[in-house]
């Protein structure tokens, strides 16, 4: 895809949305930007903020306008594959926010919408452009770490930010909402060796006694297809005041030949105020110590977005103008991904190693009862 003339319909007028749409509005070669929400006065607000064209309480009306090429989907996890498979029915490029959905039913939909139409569909996995994770790429494209033997990847954050995210989708636990991103990180990494075996373990406590069927702290070992095996690590229920202000995470790759070790802790750059830090991702929640720079998307600085989903959007739009090739997640690794969180899940449940490709449909909703 090449085209000069952007027209951007943004779905979904929450957090994510409202900084996608801020992002496409002030994009050199995006010409028109329309915004939806399923309540019509949030997509206006949105719209007024960024100084969108258009807006309305219909996703389907903003797909549908004749100005429209782009599609971003922003909608809650659950919600993705309708507008998905209408943008693409309809002849446009689509990102959606990762996952591509929470069940294998909904994420087939779409990869069958896909195939039928040859559409153009990017998963939103926005770590793959945080700037150490694609020196680590880099390195990995050398080979000089040699061939992969085993790793880990684990992610922590506290449940103020967890509460958030499952009072939108009480499905979209830490493991699938979450620890996907590191999955996703990992089989870049070792790109075309496949997850093959899942063992896990997980606790109970906070989020349940709230009602959720989410658990305080999950940890899995994941073995690839060559053996490799990484251990895969989320805990969102650290007290609600923990200073970070989103992911706080270590990544290491052991290989043959080399071992790299990603320390993304934030621990270098504290603050401290009597004023109180305010959240980025809960509203009116502050903390007075903060680890700046955990803010999984970025930052606001200097009248600006910098940072992961900043250089994700941007690289996403540049790529439809330019035709060239980016490093978003494919639709068929994030299904590859969905598969092996939701595999995680299983193997928490049962008790038992669960192998991959699943043999059965399996959801968000089912794989914990």
């Amino acid at each position: 895809m090449k085209n000069d003339y952007i027209g951007v319909a943004v779905v979904g007028a929450g957090r994510i949305g409202t900084l996608r749409a801020k992002l496409a509005a002030k994009h050199p070669a995006v010409r028109y930007v329309a915004i939806s929400d399923a309540d019509p006065a949030r997509a206006k607000a949105l719209a007024e903020q960024s100084g969108a064209n258009f807006h309305s309480g219909s996703n389907d009306e903003i797909i549908a306008h004749p100005e429209v090429n782009a599609v971003i989907v922003s909608t809650p996890e659950g919600a993705h594959a309708a507008p998905v498979c209408r943008a693409l029915e309809l002849g446009k490029a689509v990102l959606v926010e990762k996952p591509i959905a929470l069940s294998l039913k909904d994420a087939d939909a779409i990869l069958a919408t896909l195939k039928q139409t040859g559409g153009h569909l990017r998963i939103g996995y926005s770590r793959r452009y945080k700037e150490c994770f694609l020196r680590a790429k880099e390195q990995m494209i050398h080979g000089r770490v040699g061939r992969v033997v085993g790793g880990l990847a684990r992610v922590y954050n506290s449940r103020a930010q967890a509460f958030a995210i499952l009072e939108r989708d009480p499905h979209a636990t830490p493991v699938l909402d979450v620890l996907t991103y590191y999955v996703d990180l990992m089989c870049w990494f070792l790109e075309g060796n496949r997850p093959v075996e899942v063992v896990a373990r997980g606790q109970t406590g906070i989020f349940r006694e709230a009602g959720y069927s989410a658990h305080d702290v999950t940890w899995a070992i994941v073995t690839f297809a060559d053996g490799a095996v990484v251990n895969f690590g989320v805990s969102y229920a650290l007290p609600s005041r923990y200073p970070t202000l989103g992911q706080s995470d270590r990544v290491e790759i052991l290989g043959s030949d080399g071992t790299m070790i990603i320390d993304d802790d934030h621990l270098d750059h504290l603050l401290y105020s009597d004023k109180g830090i305010p959240h980025a991702y809960v509203p009116g929640h502050a903390v007075n110590m903060a680890f700046l720079g955990s803010n999984t998307a970025g930052d606001w600085a200097v009248g600006d977005f910098w940072g992961p989903l900043g250089n994700e959007t941007r690289a996403w739009l540049d790529s439809l103008v330019t035709g060239h090739a980016t490093v978003h997640t494919t639709p068929e690794q994030a299904r590859v991904n969905l598969e092996t969180t939701l595999a995680i899940e299983r193997a928490v449940a049962t008790g038992k190693p669960v192998r991959l490709p699943l043999e059965d449909e399996v959801d968000a909703a089912r794989v914990r009862r």
